[in-house]
């Protein structure tokens, strides 16, 4: 016998009212609950840009002279680095 594939849900499908906690809006940004703290060293930095092609959140803002870190919605992943 032949396994039957089972239909796929889409966001059509599901019920709006299955889980009404999930859907509730959280008040706390990334950065408050981030484990670790990325610093840019200005005396390393050579202004590659590789740190604010990664970023997974483009929290990374360029300044004249090198690039800054936008705390309020860095995760604190480390891809920067």
């Amino acid at each position: 016998m032949k396994p039957q594939a089972r239909p796929m849900f889409d966001a059509r499908s599901v019920p709006g009212d299955l889980c009404p906690i999930a859907t509730v809006p959280n008040p706390m940004r990334p950065g408050d609950w981030r484990s670790m703290r990325p610093v840019v060293d200005r005396q390393k930095c050579v202004k590659c840009a590789v740190c604010w092609l990664y970023c997974p959140v483009q929290c990374i803002v360029e300044k004249p002279a090198w690039f800054d870190i936008g705390y309020a919605t860095c995760k604190g992943c480390g891809i920067c680095a």
